[in-house]
């Protein structure tokens, strides 16, 4: 009996791929965005503890995700004193705010340099600037969204840094999906465009002014102000990890999100824009 011949299997890999413009499973990805979105609003209004439990081993695995994409270059992270450090950091910066989070990071520092030593000469310099890096980049950054829960009507803080960075991923992506065609960054991201950039501003305005208005109390200019720089930072945060994501040679950084990729791919936006949320709202409210 003859059997059917087998499909090519680039045919079946393409086909499995393509999700057309949209360039993603969005079924998977928006119920993962959902999941995790709830996840998090439940930590946030039950106990801020949670929170913080929540958000430290978010990070811990993006260091860990981090940590072996840069392996691909043979960049070997003391990935054990930084993960320690990022416990550290995080609690530090509930506990004691903004000089806990720095002095956690200072000792952060210090315990990747202990761990180079015992582990030898050969590519220290190199192996310490990337643990350094992969603790200022994802920690330190993280610990200003714990800054912002520590706050007076902190999870509020948090939601709204929160949504203003979901609608900058959000707006950018619909914009971009329907209009794009202008390349923000060609050789960087191609599917960035400046339509979607466009698109992801008018989202940050409007879910800034709202979430200020509605949860903070405060006045629209500065939810817009918080939008506004919300948009640049989210975009700039994208940009940042396509552009180590093409010197590594990697499309994304990890598999453990359906649809969305790894833990960094979701907080690449999420990381650079936790700074600035915190500096705006401490200063403007």
């Amino acid at each position: 009996m003859e059997h059917p011949p087998e499909p090519d299997a680039t045919i079946v890999a393409v086909a499995a791929k393509d999700h057309g413009r949209a360039g993603r499973n969005l079924p998977a990805a928006i119920g993962v965005g959902v999941g995790l979105g709830g996840l998090a609003l439940v930590s946030l209004f039950t106990r801020p503890e949670a929170f913080v439990a929540l958000a430290s081993f978010v990070v811990v695995l993006a260091v860990w995700e981090l940590s072996g994409a840069l392996a691909a270059k043979q960049i070997v992270v003391p990935v054990i004193p930084v993960a320690v450090g990022s416990l550290g950091m995080l609690v530090s910066a509930y506990v004691a705010g903004p000089e806990g989070l720095l002095v956690s990071y200072m000792l952060t520092g210090f315990g990747i340099l202990l761990w180079r030593i015992v582990e030898g000469l050969d590519g220290a310099l190199r192996d310490v600037t990337a643990g350094l890096f992969v603790a200022a980049y994802v920690p330190l950054l993280a610990g200003f969204a714990v800054l912002l829960l520590a706050a007076d009507q902190g999870p509020q803080r948090v939601v709204t840094f929160i949504v203003v960075t979901c609608a900058s991923d959000i707006g950018g992506y619909i914009a971009g999906v329907l209009f794009g065609k202008h390349p923000m960054a060609p050789r960087v991201s191609p599917k960035k465009s400046w339509e979607g950039f466009a698109g992801s501003l008018l989202a940050c305005l409007i879910a800034g002014s709202a979430c200020v208005v509605l949860l903070l109390d405060g006045p629209p200019v500065v939810g817009l102000v918080v939008g506004a720089a919300a948009a640049v930072t989210a975009t700039m945060g994208d940009l940042s990890e396509s552009l180590l994501k093409r010197d590594l040679g990697i499309k994304d950084m990890g598999n453990l999100l359906p649809g969305h990729g790894g833990i960094m791919d979701r907080m690449d936006s999420l990381l650079p824009t936790a700074p600035v949320v915190y500096l705006l709202l401490h200063f403007l409210l």
